[in-house]
C-alpha cells in the first residue's frame, strides 16, 4: 500500500515509509496509565502522511525507513493520521 492509497477509518493498513520529520516525544496520561508520544511525518514516492507514534516507537528517530504492519487511518483535531494501535506494530527496516 501507498500513502496516495490513505483514507479516513481505513484499517490493516501496512506500508514502508521514511520518517523524515519528528517531534519531541511528549508524557500523556491515558486510560492505561501514563505513556509517551511523538507525532511525525512519513513519506514514500506517492505522499507524505502524519503518523504517531506511541510508548517505545516514539523513540524511533527521524530518518529512519520504517513497516507500519495492521495500522489504521483516523482523524485528529481535522487532520488525517495514521496509527498502530493496539494491535498494529511499526519496525525499524533501516536506520
Amino acid at each position: 500500500m501507498k500513502i496516495s492509497d490513505l483514507k479516513e477509518g481505513m484499517g490493516r493498513v501496512s506500508l514502508e515509509a521514511t520518517i523524515v520529520k519528528k517531534e519531541e516525544p511528549r508524557r500523556v496520561n491515558t486510560k492505561f496509565g501514563e505513556t509517551q508520544v511523538a507525532n511525525a511525518t512519513i513519506e514514500d514516492d506517492s505522499g507524505r502522511f502524519q503518523l504517531s507514534l506511541w510508548g517505545g516507537d516514539a523513540e524511533i528517530p527521524e530518518g529512519s525507513k520504517i513497516k507500519v504492519e495492521n495500522g489504521f487511518v483516523s482523524s485528529f483535531r481535522e487532520e488525517l493520521q495514521l496509527s498502530a494501535g493496539k494491535f498494529g506494530k511499526i519496525t525499524v527496516v533501516e536506520e
